[in-house]
């Protein structure tokens, strides 16, 4: 064998070790997993040898350009999770805890039918069709592109046109639903249609957050109005239902044109929120989460038979189960529990010690911090810093 063809074998296997690291035996069928590989891993193993289900790999054969926008949702759910749950005694890190060759990422979360269970899937839901959308926009793929329809519209008497490139949502909702949906007609068992029906929901939940309906005329109260600088004017818009922010997040941005930046014309085009604000909501919707019973007839109801008339929204997070005790590690659910957890001595909110450490007290140990600082330029031509020391204390759950 020719030092080429060994070479060329040597990369093979190394490119199977990685599949074997990054998407282990049981986790087929979990595509979630590919939001922590590693750039250009997916692209170079193809649809076929990733963690997908039967459906999803014929999807991805079908439109194997999407791949990147799938890993790049993966990777926005999945970071926006850990995000707004840092300072939580569940951190959206339990899976770490569990063996890698037996559990989805998400270990226990991602089938206990809790909210947790309900917020990963909005999340991820959420990042597939954000990831989709901007792809579209930025003109990387065929089928879709920017929203058409807000191209040649405007009013010339109140001086403001549609222009740039809008956030076309429409295809990432159709491909977030192509590609995540799995019909309950295909289950077995009242359990699992429970359970299947609750991530349904909560996957079009998610979408839903990532919808933007705008207000078609831009010269709204300038109360509502956040100036960015003096060329560029950006409205963020909530719709208010019973005195708080519920629906749907809606941007619109604004370029101003006129003499010295008088916004006499204003082009405007409207913009998916940030990932991060789609991440407030959905937390905002966990804390407020519904819980449905455990059977299901015609459609799902509240558990609770006094509150069973008020209506389930499209967009609330539905669960099943309570959440179990996150404070004590499990390792048969993968729990790692809070022990050795940093904590917020001062805090009264979750991050803080008495919350966090549920009750059994902190450690605290002093962390010497060594950094250059007070740095100069000395000519010519080479910089001088002094080194600077701080002490710091650290408290962890005991």
């Amino acid at each position: 064998m020719d030092r080429a063809a060994l070479l060329g074998l040597s990369r093979l296997c190394a490119l199977w070790a990685a599949l074997l690291t990054l998407f282990p035996c049981g986790a087929q069928g979990n595509w979630m997993w590919l939001g922590i590989a590693s750039f250009g891993v997916p692209e170079k193993l193809g649809c076929a040898s990733l963690p997908l289900n039967s459906r999803q790999k014929e999807l991805c054969k079908r439109k194997p350009y999407l791949l990147p926008s799938i890993c790049e949702g993966a990777r926005l759910g999945i970071q926006e999770c850990r995000s707004q749950f840092r300072y939580e005694r569940w951190n959206c890190l339990a899976a770490a805890a569990a063996p890698p060759d037996t559990s989805p990422l998400f270990g226990y979360e991602l089938s206990s039918g809790t909210k947790e269970t309900a917020f990963i899937y909005a999340v991820m839901a959420a990042g597939l069709v954000h990831s989709v959308t901007r792809s579209c926009s930025a003109g990387n793929m065929t089928e879709c592109s920017c929203d058409t329809t807000l191209q040649n519209g405007g009013s010339a008497s109140e001086g403001w046109h549609w222009g740039g490139c809008s956030d076309d949502v429409q295809y990432g909702m159709w491909f977030s639903r192509k590609f995540l949906d799995f019909p309950i007609r295909n289950t077995t068992g009242k359990e699992s249609k429970v359970l299947l029906a609750m991530n349904l929901h909560n996957n079009e939940a998610g979408r839903q957050v990532c919808i933007t309906k705008w207000n078609r005329n831009p010269n709204i109260n300038m109360n509502s109005i956040h100036i960015y600088n003096k060329n560029t004017i950006s409205f963020l818009i909530l719709i208010i239902k019973d005195k708080k922010a519920v629906a749907k997040l809606m941007s619109l941005d604004c370029r101003c044109h006129g003499v010295s930046g008088s916004c006499a014309v204003k082009t405007c085009w409207k913009t998916m929120s940030s990932f991060e604000k789609i991440g407030r909501l959905l937390k905002d919707k966990y804390e407020n989460s519904v819980q449905i019973s455990d059977k299901i007839k015609r459609k799902m109801h509240r558990r609770e038979k006094d509150q069973r008339k008020i209506p389930i929204h499209k967009d609330d997070l539905l669960y099943i189960n309570k959440s179990p005790n996150y404070c004590v590690e499990d390792k048969k659910l993968g729990i790692p529990g809070t022990q050795g957890r940093e904590c917020n001595r001062t805090s009264e909110g979750a991050d803080g010690c008495n919350l966090l450490c549920c009750g059994r007290g902190y450690n605290t140990h002093v962390v010497r911090h060594v950094e250059r600082c007070e740095c100069k330029f000395i000519w010519c031509c080479y910089v001088r810093c002094r080194r600077c020391e701080s002490m710091t204390d650290v408290h962890t759950c005991k």
